[in-house]
């Protein structure tokens, strides 16, 4: 139990005095450029997904004709 309770106290430690947070803008900038990107891989994933509807019910109705 000891290690356990020394093991939490120096990750305390680390946390505070030796990890380096990011600022507020940072943090900000970060979350821009993430909200970005999600937005052009679900354009792209969309995009997709609309072409392979397209190609497949275009080829569906090739085979009915």
């Amino acid at each position: 139990m000891a290690k356990v309770v020394e093991f939490i106290k120096e990750s305390y430690e680390e946390m505070t005095s030796k990890v380096t947070w990011p600022t507020w803008g940072e943090l900000q900038n970060s979350a821009v450029l993430v909200l970005v990107a999600s937005l052009i891989i679900a354009l792209i994933i969309f995009a997709m997904d609309k072409g392979s509807v397209f190609v497949l019910d275009t080829f569906y109705k090739s085979l009915s004709n």
